[in-house]
């Protein structure tokens, strides 16, 4: 399936594909546009649309887009580390929260200088990959069961 969301991916744009990949659909083919033509562009490709405006899922209710994704497909209760991942996705993403979890500053400025040091969307993509593979390595030693 195709997903497509926003051009150049901050954390809750790296991280989605992150749990897409591992938990929704491990075959997913990502694709970036403008802002301003996800919902069409993921119509005319029978894509679903993510973290965007009117996207299929994007923020809602105080949430950021990884935890809207995480809520809609049950995955607390398959995988309790995604808990904690979630709140340093949320700490990381959504202004003024970045106090909410001790590592939310880094992954947001991790995520706003790494758009400075690589031009391409797809390999910031995968060069992220690993950040969140650490990050949840790091849940899974430190969260309760």
């Amino acid at each position: 399936m195709k997903w497509i969301t926003r051009a150049r991916p901050k954390p809750d744009r790296i991280a989605c594909p992150w749990l897409i990949r591992r938990y929704i659909d491990p075959a997913a083919e990502f694709v970036f546009v403008p802002a301003d033509r996800v919902v069409e562009e993921a119509t005319r490709q029978g894509a679903v649309s993510f973290d965007a405006p009117d996207a299929r899922f994007t923020h809602r209710d105080g949430k950021c887009t990884f935890e809207v994704l995480i809520d809609e497909h049950g995955l607390i209760e398959k995988d309790p580390a995604l808990r904690e991942l979630a709140r340093i996705v949320h700490a990381a993403d959504i202004a003024g929260e970045e106090d909410t979890h001790p590592f939310g500053a880094a992954i947001s400025a991790l995520g706003t200088a790494g758009l400075d040091v690589e031009a391409d969307d797809h390999t910031l993509l995968e060069r992220g990959m690993f950040v969140y593979d650490a990050l949840y390595a790091w849940c899974r030693r430190n969260s309760p069961a």
